[in-house]
């Protein structure tokens, strides 16, 4: 089997783009939960010491504080991690974010099975909770460049905006020179017409490396890459998968509720016949350990996916 091309690595993609938009946006403001050296907001918090505000260990204040400022005019940005955020401050995010008139961004860290801890810090059902609130855009950024630039549309948009972050050197997929991110977009990023890939996040990543694994036995995959789980592209996915008899889906999260449920919804409400095979998080907690362990324990690497592919 061909191995994997190491990727081209970018540190603190999150942070740099926060700082910029901060130098352009005096609204913007950062809340942290004691986190910032964990989610790359401490540069943020150098640049703009006067917008940037520690309120420690207690994520349902960090949000109501951020609805609150919010409804004064500013834009706030709270940022933590994924689980803590949709776990424990669930409430405070539909009651003080998603309630209207308002806006407001949640950045949230280790998503998915990016953790090598368990169920207490594996945000794995956070992308379903935050497609279930009302007006709720929800963002699931594949690589640094799609991260930098969905800092800047999440600030742009009308609305409230869930969106993962990944802290540290992240890998970068795509180019980031005349790269621009729009909300509700989804793009092929590879062409094949033996099979069909759809994935989000992470996931298209590891879609990607699949399609090498399927290269090298004569399979070309498609790829598509959904960025925004909401709103969805309901038509390029619909178009996508009606030219193929199966697709599968690949997602760093559970297969209950996320970009699964997004392309089946979109399939079942077109009328296409196509079937969709979900790969992702099984229905059961994951385990524990480093990313590539919990991978291939969930047949989420390459060779596991590519066996889904053509199963």
């Amino acid at each position: 089997m061909r191995a994997v091309p190491a990727p081209v690595l970018r540190q603190a993609p999150f942070g740099e783009a926060l700082v910029a938009l901060g130098a352009r946006r005096p609204d913007v403001v950062v809340l942290s939960a004691d986190l910032g050296k964990y989610t790359d907001v401490a540069p943020f918090a150098a640049a703009h010491p006067e917008r940037f505000f520690q309120v420690g260990m207690a994520e349902a204040n960090m949000v109501g504080v951020a609805g609150g400022l919010a409804k004064t005019g500013l834009l706030p940005f709270a940022v933590t991690y994924g689980v803590f955020a949709t776990r424990r401050a669930y409430d405070q995010i539909a009651m003080a974010l998603a309630t209207g008139p308002s806006r407001g961004v949640v950045a949230a860290f280790l998503p998915g099975i990016t953790t090598p801890f368990r169920a207490t810090h594996q945000a794995i059902d956070d992308l379903a909770l935050m497609r279930a609130l009302p007006g709720m855009a929800v963002i699931d950024p594949a690589d640094a460049t799609e991260l930098a630039a969905a800092v800047t549309a999440a600030a742009d948009h009308d609305g409230p905006v869930y969106m993962r972050g990944q802290r540290g050197a992240v890998a970068q997929l795509f180019e980031p020179d005349g790269f621009t991110f729009e909300i509700g977009r989804a793009r092929i990023v590879r062409e094949g017409g033996d099979a069909g890939i759809v994935a989000t996040g992470l996931g298209t990543q590891w879609a990607l490396e699949a399609s090498l694994v399927l290269e090298d036995r004569g399979i070309e995959a498609s790829v598509l890459h959904v960025p925004t789980l909401k709103p969805a592209d309901g038509d390029a996915i619909v178009e996508f998968c009606g030219a193929f008899d199966r697709v599968t889906t690949v997602e760093n999260h559970s297969v209950v509720g996320g970009l699964a449920s997004v392309v089946a919804d979109a399939v079942v409400a077109h009328g296409v016949g196509t079937r969709v095979v979900a790969l992702g998080v099984p229905d059961r907690w994951a385990p524990a350990g480093s990313l590539d362990h919990i991978r291939s324990q969930l047949r989420l690497d390459a060779a596991g996916i590519a066996e889904a592919v053509v199963a």
